[in-house]
């Protein structure tokens, strides 16, 4: 952290750890092969056990699914596979009764095409819901500008009715919201209001950054044609909208708002989450998660170049700010896959080094479902097996039209899709991992359900799950691992990524070493104290770590 003006507010937020639950691949309760609200609700009790405090619940609003959720056609509707609005109500109760709270996604940069609003939209240009959304005329015979869909093709499609493009910086079926629109911005903050007052805990905010466009739409500037969202994350009134919500809604309730802010650099931070600025309290920076991919190709990194990330946000946050700490989501793959080594014997080790660097650096931890069990990625073989539309209009933008190789885009997606994510919890060594008694669950469940499942870790001291939790009791108990100061204290080193947490007289020593082979610990000016929690069997000596060995250490 920088140096600081003022002293860091306490905030029930700040000290929680956040699970993130994607609700088709979580538990089918009623056996036809997809998750729902019921399936999470006779789950609440292994939650508990793990250490959860706000459980984040991906889309579960009335949706066609042409994105898995994100495209809503009914945001104060439940979507009827996974249940109804009174199961969604005892899911909130079931978490509050065991003093968890409850976070769900806000989609409002797109609605599903589908949505009221957009069906009336595109009826004509006259229409009282056309400025709903955002439509230009063609620019010659082509789309207004050369604006690109996240999803692959023009962020344009042509609406033959009106002869106008509409925009959609996702997929065709993912129209743009006007946040321009007074009564958009209206509507959104009375929806937002709709599910405050059931009695959630705040709100992800889908892409949020997006919400604001250059009204003239210009093309692409040279330096963002190659990486755009670092062009539509900084719209001219995104601060001017993002203060209105939390006037006029998030600022009259008790509640956590995170945004995932694709495209915001550690730089323009500060602007989305200075506590003094009244827009958001966190922001998921992309500059970690995506380093090893760029959504679509894997690319090498290096422990340095990870390192440099977290000391790069401390350095560009002070005292009012807050950052998130997450290296996996439903938009990446497994975790341990990542960023840690899923060939045993190093899989589970790995997988509880991660777990411990996700619960001592400092910000909010954010674990995806299925990581608490060391789950991996898919083995992926053929593009009819993927599920996302992202994996498959990529492979008709480049495979089909002969620019990518079969071979290599397969190559890619084995190590970047975010299907890997995304294929059902392995709740038990029973058919489909214990997620379904169907015959076939939506998305293939992993084969190694098996072998990696919760019931295992459950019986298991000395899992992965029994880490996790043991790291929470830490967290929850020592404010240092919250609050405290971070210092990376060997920035250059390869294989060891070594920190300090204090705060006043309580200090800490995280040791991780990212690698099978032991390394020695040599860290001038640091007195290495006490073993705090580890990850393997206690050292026989302190200076050397062996391989994946993850140790927290109290400081002399």
């Amino acid at each position: 952290m920088s140096e600081n003006e003022g002293t860091i507010r306490h905030r029930w937020w700040k000290e929680a750890v956040v699970y993130q639950i994607y609700p088709r691949s979580f538990q089918d309760s009623n056996g036809d092969g997809i998750g729902d609200i019921k399936g999470i609700v006779t789950r609440l009790d292994y939650l508990k056990g793990l250490g959860v405090d706000v459980v984040w619940l991906s889309p579960h609003f009335d949706s066609p699914n042409a994105d898995n959720g994100y495209d809503i056609r009914d945001y104060r509707k439940v979507m009827a596979e996974f249940g109804t609005m009174a199961d969604f109500d005892a899911l909130l109760a079931g978490l509050k009764a065991r003093g968890m709270r409850l976070i769900i996604d806000l989609v409002v940069n797109h609605t599903s095409d589908e949505h009221a609003w957009f069906v009336e939209s595109r009826k004509s240009k006259d229409n009282p819901h056309r400025d709903f959304y955002i439509w230009r005329p063609g620019r010659g015979d082509g789309p207004p500008n050369d604006w690109r869909s996240y999803f692959s093709g023009s962020a344009w499609t042509l609406d033959p009715a009106t002869g106008e493009y509409y925009l959609h910086l996702f997929a065709d079926k993912q129209p743009d919201l006007n946040w321009e629109n007074d009564h958009v911005r209206a509507e959104v903050y009375d929806l937002m209001r709709f599910w405050l007052d059931k009695g959630v805990d705040g709100f992800r905010m889908d892409v949020i950054p997006m919400i604001s466009k250059e009204q003239d739409f210009p093309d692409y500037p040279p330096e963002h044609r190659e990486r755009t969202e670092y062009y539509h994350a900084v719209g001219p009134r995104l601060h001017e909208f993002l203060q209105e919500m939390n006037r006029e809604v998030l600022s009259k309730y008790d509640v956590m708002t995170v945004g995932e802010a694709f495209g915001v650099t550690p730089e323009q931070t500060p602007d989305l989450v200075d506590e003094r600025r009244g827009e958001l309290n966190m922001i998921f920076n992309f500059d970690a998660v995506r380093i090893n991919n760029d959504g679509r190709r894997y690319q090498p990194w290096t422990l340095p170049e990870l390192k440099a990330v977290y000391t790069r946000l401390e350095e560009r946050t002070d005292a009012h700010c807050w950052n998130t700490v997450f290296l996996s989501n439903h938009d990446n793959p497994r975790l341990v896959s990542s960023f840690g080594d899923d060939e045993e014997p190093w899989r589970v080790p790995s997988a509880k080094l991660l777990a411990t660097m996700l619960m001592t650096l400092r910000g909010t931890p954010f674990v995806y479902q299925g990581d608490e069990l060391g789950m991996t990625n898919y083995p992926f073989t053929a593009v009819e097996q993927y599920d996302d539309i992202a994996v498959r209009n990529a492979w008709k933008a480049e495979v089909l039209t002969g620019r990518v190789a079969a071979a290599d885009f397969l190559a890619d997606m084995a190590r970047t899709s975010r299907d890997h994510s995304r294929t059902p919890m392995q709740w038990s060594a029973a058919p489909n991992g214990g997620f379904t008694t169907a015959q076939k669950a939506w998305l293939a469940v992993n084969p190694n359900a098996a072998t990696i499942n919760a019931e295992a870790a459950l019986a298991d001291p000395g899992s992965i799950y029994h880490h996790y939790a043991r790291l929470a009791g830490l967290r929850r108990s020592h404010p240092a691992l919250i609050y405290g100061d971070f210092v990376d204290v060997a920035p250059e080193h390869p294989r060891l990524f070594a920190y300090t947490r204090t705060l006043d007289d309580e200090a800490y020593v995280v040791l991780l070493n990212f690698s099978r082979q032991p390394v020695d610990v040599d860290l001038p000016g640091i007195e290495i104290g006490d073993l705090v929690l580890g990850n393997l069997a206690p050292p026989a000596d302190a200076r050397r770590l062996a391989g994946w060995e993850a140790r927290i250490h109290r400081r002399r």
